[in-house]
């Protein structure tokens, strides 16, 4: 005589579903906490560029300045 197996567990029937509401439950706080960029760093000055010029002088070369 033959027997029936025994009816699957409610984990064997069920874990699909769990570990798809888990991995798009992961997913979604994944994605609204952590940001793709970086923080921006605030620029800090450069070296040789902190003192102010003095009166008589450009800081930059011009066209003008070069055709003298």
């Amino acid at each position: 005589m033959l027997t029936e197996p025994p009816a699957p567990t409610w984990w064997k029937v069920n874990r699909h579903k769990v570990f798809g509401v888990t991995g798009l439950l992961i997913g979604y706080l994944v994605g609204t906490h952590l940001h793709g960029a970086p923080q921006q760093q605030p620029e800090t000055p450069r070296p040789g560029h902190t003192t102010p010029a003095t009166p008589g002088e450009h800081p930059t070369r011009t066209a003008h300045g070069l055709a003298a």
